[in-house]
């Protein structure tokens, strides 16, 4: 039997020690740990996890090192890594899959010539660079709106890097550190012969967390991905979902209970959640009715709500809602808002 999400999930907050992640990252921060809330209603009935989106990625350019560090520093509870493929069979730390907006890769003339138009886009395509050229790339703010004081300081990330760095934050802080990588386009890049299942599984197996009570969730929008990753690892799948209207991020058509039948959480867009009054579309109910956990995304502090007047607002009604994570570019801000619903 696998090891369902909630329980999965419990792990996340797992201590050396005596000290659990959420109490190192206040600690570091110089903060005090998440008061308990009188009641939740998560599945779990604990306190709902926030999830640093590609890292701290509001203030530092999103899947730096950088961004990593400033998340857990703010008491991010889980990592979430974007994974895509290079061409040497590499898991390679990015969201896009071209580099132009997220690197320096327009203002390196060694790479002028490596442009190529897919999609109805032309760019540089991750697929297209070995590893070793992607690492000599540096990260850069991707929203115009937001500070580049921080880029090209930062290289680009393997996941091999990342894990590294979990490795080393976690020797710093005596404390376990929990992930929720989403491997991007599985299905379009095993179609190029470079199948991110293997990759992943074999560098979860070499740290010793492809296994039962890991802090790790999977997460992807493909569903064929789950299904054929399901019978090879006990960790929790979660199935992302757009919502019924967007191809491609529709879980392609499957209903919960049929989801259910692979995966332990579904991390929907806040907006197939929430109503812009507030009120609950039945969603989160309905999924917990299947014990699955709701992982929500993207609540961003620089964006305009889908409900209530401020991010605030938005962030305390999904908490209300009973929602047991939430995906942010700005972890800081969640969790003052979770600390605040006592």
């Amino acid at each position: 039997m696998r090891l369902p999400l909630i329980a999965a999930r419990s792990l996340l907050a797992l201590c050396i020690g005596a000290f659990c992640l959420g109490a190192c990252a206040a600690e570091d921060a110089g903060r005090e740990p998440a008061p308990a809330a009188a009641s939740w209603s998560t599945l779990s009935g604990e306190a709902p996890l926030v999830i640093a989106h590609r890292g701290a990625s509001g203030e530092r350019p999103e899947h730096s090192e950088a961004a990593f560090k400033l998340a857990l520093e703010q008491g991010a509870d889980v990592l979430e890594p974007d994974l895509q493929m290079s061409a040497d069979g590499v898991l390679i730390v990015r969201h896009d899959p071209y580099l132009s907006t997220s690197t320096d890769i327009a203002d390196r003339p060694e790479f002028a010539d490596r442009q190529q138009a897919r999609f109805g886009r032309e760019d540089w395509w991750i697929s297209d660079f070995t590893a070793q050229e992607l690492q000599s790339l540096n990260t850069r703010q991707v929203f115009d709106d937001r500070s580049d004081e921080f880029n090209d300081q930062y290289s680009v990330l393997t996941f091999e890097g990342f894990l590294d760095f979990i490795s080393g934050e976690q020797i710093l802080c005596d404390c376990v550190i929990a992930m929720e990588p989403e491997i991007k386009s599985p299905t379009e890049y095993a179609a190029l012969g470079l199948d991110p299942l293997p990759v992943l599984l074999a560098m979860l197996e070499e740290r010793g967390l492809n296994r039962e009570g890991a802090p790790v969730v999977i997460q992807s929008f493909d569903p064929a991905f789950l299904q054929r990753l399901r019978p090879q690892t006990p960790l929790g799948l979660a199935m992302l979902y757009a919502g019924p209207a967007e191809d491609g991020f529709d879980a392609d058509g499957l209903t919960l209970n049929e989801i259910a039948e692979f995966a332990d959480g579904v991390g929907a867009f806040k907006g197939v959640l929430i109503n812009p009054d507030g009120s609950s579309t039945g969603y989160v109910e309905a999924a917990h009715a299947l014990g699955l956990e709701v992982h929500t995304w993207t609540v961003r502090a620089d964006r305009t709500p889908i409900t209530g007047d401020t991010v605030e607002a938005e962030l305390a009604a999904l908490y209300r809602l009973g929602v047991d994570a939430v995906f942010t570019d700005h972890p800081a801000t969640a969790v003052a808002v979770r600390d605040s619903l006592q």
